[in-house]
C-alpha cells in the first residue's frame, strides 16, 4: 500500500516449498524488489511472515495487539484469532488499522473467529477500506464474512485468501458474495487506487482483485 510517500507492506510470503510438499498449490510468484517504511506480520506462518523479502529497512510490527507510533502514523493491531476455537488450532492473528491519504484502512489478516466480538468492532472503529479473507477453510468466509463487512460499514472492501487459479485450497468468493449481495468490480490486475472504488458506508463496492498468472 503506497501513498505516494510512505508504503506499507503486509503479510510477505518467502520460500514456500512446504505447501507444495502438503500437496497444495500456490502458484503466485516470489515477492522480489519491493521495500516498504511499515512492515506489518499478522501471524508468524510461513506464508505470512517472510519479512526478508521486503527491503528498505521498513520499522516491523508482528503478530501484537497494542496502539503504535509508525512511520505513517498511529496503527492500531487488535488481537483476534486463526480459528473459532479461541486460537487452539492455528494460533492467533493480528488485525491492523491505519491511515494512509486520508482513508482508513483495516486489514484482517487470516481471521478465523465465527465473528467480530463487540471489543474487537469497537477498538477498530470507523473502516473506509476493509482487506478481508473471505475463502473460508482456514479464515472466515461466506456468510460470516459478510457479517463483519455489515458491523463495520466500510466504503470499499478488498477480498483476499480465496481460492484462484493460482490456489487450489481456499474456497471462491462466490458464497461471500452473494450473502453480501453488494455492487462487485473485477479488477484484472493485482492492485488498485482506492479511491476510485468508494462507495458508501451504505452501499459500499467490493473490489475483486483476479491477476493474471505469469507465464
Amino acid at each position: 500500500m503506497i501513498n505516494g510517500e510512505r508504503a506499507v507492506f503486509i503479510d510477505p510470503f518467502g520460500a514456500l516449498e512446504g505447501l507444495t510438499e502438503r500437496g497444495l498449490q500456490f502458484d503466485y510468484p516470489a515477492i522480489e524488489g519491493v521495500e516498504a517504511d511499515l512492515l506489518l506480520v499478522t501471524h508468524e506462518h510461513s506464508d505470512h511472515n517472510g519479512v526478508e523479502v521486503v527491503g528498505g529497512s521498513p520499522q516491523i510490527l508482528r503478530s501484537a495487539a497494542g496502539t503504535f507510533d509508525s512511520p505513517i502514523g498511529e496503527v492500531v493491531a487488535v488481537a483476534s484469532e486463526h480459528d473459532d476455537a479461541a486460537g487452539t488450532k492455528r494460533g492467533p492473528n493480528t488485525i491492523f488499522c491505519f491511515s494512509l491519504d486520508g482513508l482508513r484502512l483495516c486489514h484482517f489478516g487470516d481471521f478465523g473467529q465465527a465473528e467480530l466480538r463487540g471489543e474487537q468492532e469497537k477498538a477498530i472503529g470507523e473502516v473506509d477500506v476493509l482487506i478481508l479473507p473471505v475463502g473460508g477453510g482456514p479464515t472466515v468466509g461466506g456468510e460470516p464474512a459478510a457479517a463483519i463487512v455489515r458491523a463495520l460499514r466500510p466504503r470499499l472492501v478488498v477480498p483476499m485468501h480465496y481460492r484462484t487459479d493460482a490456489v487450489n485450497f481456499l474456497d471462491p468468493p462466490d458464497e461471500f458474495l452473494d450473502a453480501l449481495g453488494a455492487r462487485v468490480e473485477r479488477v484484472g490486475e493485482n492492485e488498485l487506487e482506492a479511491e476510485q472504488f468508494l462507495g458508501t458506508a451504505d452501499d459500499p463496492i467490493v473490489a475483486l482483485l483476479a491477476p493474471p498468472l505469469p507465464e
